[in-house]
Parts: C-alpha cells; sequence; structure tokens
C-alpha cells in the first residue's frame, strides 16, 4: 500500500469519527436544549392553572372577570349628602331596583355613611359563598317565612309602599355607585347588623367590625368575603 492510499484512509477514517462526535454532540445538544424544557416546564404549569380553575366556582371567577371590569363609577364616594345630591339620577335593572328597595326600607332614616354600610353588607353576602350570589336572591332570602327572613321588611306582614319619593331616588343613587363598583370601606367585611335596640342571640357570637348611627355592624366567623 502507497503512503498516498495510507494516508487517504486515515483521512477517511478521522472523516467518520468526527462525524460520530459532531452526531454525538448535536444529540446531546438538543436533550439539553433550554427551549425545549421550558416548553416541558409551560406545559405543566399551564396544566397545574387549569387543575386550580376548575377547582374555583364559575360564579367566582365570573365575579372577578367581569364584575370589576364593569366599573362605572371609579371613584371613593364622600359620606355626605352634598356629595350625593351631586350625583346623577340613578337607574339600572332588577339587582339596581332590589338594592335601592332595601336601602329604603332599611336605612331611609340612617345618615348617609349609614346607608352605604347597609348596602356593604348586602353586597358583602353576595360575595360571600355562604349566601346567594345576587343582591336580590340576598334580600329575598327566607321571604315568605314570617319573622326568618333576613331583611325584615320582607316579611314582616306589611305591604312595601314608597310614600317618600325624594329618599328613593337617594338611595337610588347609593344603590348605583355600590354596584358600579365603590369600595366597601365602611364596615370591615360585616355580613350582618342590628338596631341598638335589639340585641339578637348571635350578636354574642359575631365579632363586630363597625358601629355607625344606629346600627352595629357585624362579621360572621369564618365568612369568607371577596373585597372589591
Amino acid at each position: 500500500m502507497s503512503i498516498v492510499t495510507v494516508r487517504a484512509a486515515g483521512l477517511a477514517a478521522a472523516l467518520v469519527f468526527s462525524a460520530g462526535v459532531a452526531e454525538a454532540e448535536m444529540t446531546a445538544s438538543q436533550s439539553n436544549d433550554p427551549t425545549a424544557m421550558m416548553g416541558e416546564n409551560m406545559a405543566r404549569l399551564l396544566g397545574v392553572e387549569r387543575r386550580a380553575l376548575k377547582a374555583v366556582d364559575d360564579r367566582r371567577i365570573k365575579r372577578l372577570t367581569t364584575r370589576k371590569a364593569d366599573r362605572r363609577s371609579g371613584g371613593v364616594p364622600r359620606y355626605d349628602a352634598a356629595w350625593l345630591a351631586a350625583q346623577p339620577a340613578a337607574r339600572g335593572g332588577d339587582e339596581w331596583q332590589c338594592l335601592t328597595e332595601a336601602l329604603y326600607f332599611e336605612a331611609r332614616g340612617e345618615s348617609v355613611a349609614g346607608q352605604f354600610a347597609v348596602a356593604e353588607v348586602i353586597l358583602n353576602r353576595v360575595a360571600s359563598p355562604a349566601y346567594p350570589d345576587s343582591v336580590c336572591g340576598v334580600i329575598r332570602q327566607g321571604t315568605g317565612k314570617r319573622y326568618q327572613c333576613q331583611f325584615s321588611y320582607t316579611c314582616d306582614g306589611r305591604a312595601e309602599v314608597i310614600r317618600e319619593p325624594a329618599a328613593y331616588q337617594r338611595m337610588g343613587k347609593i344603590a348605583r355607585v355600590m354596584l358600579d363598583g365603590a369600595p366597601r370601606a365602611l364596615t370591615s367585611g360585616a355580613t350582618h347588623y342590628h338596631t341598638k335596640a335589639v340585641q339578637p342571640r348571635w350578636a354574642n357570637v359575631f365579632p363586630r367590625t363597625a358601629t355607625i348611627g344606629v346600627h352595629h355592624f357585624y362579621r360572621q366567623p369564618g365568612a369568607q368575603v371577596a373585597q372589591n
């Protein structure tokens, strides 16, 4: 065999060897490709997220994604008559009407802050899994069973008649502001209240969160309230 043939054979062998090494390096590099690992991690995280979302009550997801996004007032109310008088006339659908009527019959004689506080209790209940998930549902809970309802005007046996239209209009403004997303900042998540003239049994167990006007406000122990 000539020297040329030997050198050619050696070069060929070297090329085969180097190609094998390159192929091995390429394979190793692909198996450790950081972008591939990122893809796997992302898929794993998305799977965890999907499982977590499935565990969340649909109505909570709806509240988080729509109600907060539908805020039109955007500001913090001032709890005084002059500020309330300056607000535009209010109107709305069933939820607005239910809240307006509840404020009228439960709190129209209270201060503006006291009226807002009663609205907070109703909306805190809507935001809690322990109660119906609508304003009308919360207000009408227990209605039809005399003196067993949640808001006394709905089961006291007397007809609900609006005799003070100016007061009703003011309550409508408060209802509109609160339904449009105003902060619930007065009662620290209260879900109950009563006048100072009575002392219900639950008041000895529930922590008191505020006293405004003639009402004491309480939060039900263990109640989870989504704050806006």
